[in-house]
């Protein structure tokens, strides 16, 4: 059983607890889904760890803070300020929920960002990035590493998910007066 908890609580989770009554081939699917899931978080951190070798590694500490739009309609929007990495100029954007038309009014929530380089570059580049917690944030994120290769004419990322465990962390995040995080850019040499 995978339950975590404090020791006061466990007699009343193990009357609860529905593991006991599960049959062998229920308890392999759960055990192999753990397996899967420990596999997923290797295989992530492998792909970090090979980034790390990389020649050009930037990051930086980033704030997201809340803007207004000219639109009557009510939608919560983050930006940062200008930042430079890899000697670079670059701007995050975050959005509550995908931009759904009245975001204030679900208690589900999620936050998607967009990484825009504001330079002008001779040639393409070529990045993997990433956002953590900050050092003064306690929420926690699962990491993603994105990719995607900046051009004059391809100069921002869609919008993709910051991947907050879930909406409690993320209405904790949006609590605080400031949204603080750490940014990690890694140029792919040709």
């Amino acid at each position: 059983c995978p339950w975590q908890g404090p020791f006061h609580e466990l007699s009343v989770h193990e009357s609860e607890c529905t593991h006991p009554t599960k049959t062998g081939n229920e308890l392999m699917d759960i055990l192999d889904e753990m397996d899967q899931t420990r596999k997923k978080e290797m295989q992530l951190y492998n792909s970090i760890f090979s980034l790390l070798s990389f020649e050009k590694i930037g990051y930086t500490e980033v704030q997201f803070r809340p803007y207004r739009t000219d639109d009557f309609i009510t939608r919560l929007y983050y930006e940062t300020p200008r930042l430079t990495v890899l000697n670079q100029t670059w701007v995050l954007k975050a959005r509550v929920n995908d931009s759904e038309r009245n975001p204030n009014l679900s208690c589900k929530r999620t936050l998607s960002f967009q990484l825009i380089l504001k330079s002008k570059v001779n040639s393409p580049m070529e990045c993997s990035f990433l956002l953590l917690e900050g050092p003064y944030d306690d929420v926690k994120i699962n990491p993603v590493i994105y990719h995607f290769v900046f051009s004059n004419e391809s100069n921002e990322t869609d919008y993709m998910a910051l991947p907050i465990v879930d909406s409690v962390e993320c209405n904790k995040l949006l609590a605080a007066k400031n949204i603080n995080l750490r940014l990690f850019i890694f140029q792919i040499q040709k």
